[in-house]
């Protein structure tokens, strides 16, 4: 295992999050060519909304709920992004440049999730390649039960949420 970085994610300025103490991601690059991650949610789990267990395939639209995100790149300004719902769902993205549309990844990354009091854990590995040098931008948003969304990165470029932002890839792997 090579790369391991361990980081807290940063409310969005504009967001509230008096339900959440903390949100910490673990990465490590893996020997067989994936990127492991670990979310880490501390907080009033139960007045969250977290999306129920569902069958793990590709959905569009996780990020109106709770879900985690991973932004990779080994050539800027071309990069890719993941998605993991707390149910288990996943999406992967690719783009030429900054919000530039592009042919989709077709590699399927694994999830799992586990939920407690006060703690949601999910674990998600992606595909990468293995000898390039990473630059990363790590996401989340969370909602609770009155349906409000808080915005969640390593770094917020100025102005409104934008994980795309490319100010926002600030790990190097």
């Amino acid at each position: 295992m090579t790369g391991a970085a361990k980081r807290e994610l940063v409310c969005h300025p504009q967001s509230s999050s008096n339900l959440v103490r903390g949100v910490q991601v673990s990465l490590q690059r893996l020997s067989d060519g994936r990127l492991a991650s670990r979310y880490v949610i501390e907080g009033a789990i139960d007045r969250l909304r977290i999306p129920p267990p569902a069958v793990p395939v590709r959905a569009d639209g996780l990020w109106r709920h709770t879900c985690f995100e991973i932004f990779v790149s080994d050539r800027m300004p071309a990069y890719r992004e993941f998605n993991f719902s707390p149910s288990g769902q996943w999406s992967a993205y690719a783009f030429a440049a900054y919000r530039q549309a592009a042919e989709a990844p077709a590699a399927e990354p694994s999830v799992s999730v586990r939920v407690a009091t006060d703690r949601l854990e999910l674990d998600a590995s992606i595909p990468v390649l293995e000898t390039s040098r990473l630059s990363v931008a790590l996401s989340a948003v969370i909602e609770d039960t009155s349906g409000e969304l808080s915005y969640w990165a390593l770094k917020h470029p100025p102005g409104k949420p934008d994980f795309h932002h490319p100010d926002s890839f600030v790990l190097e792997l």
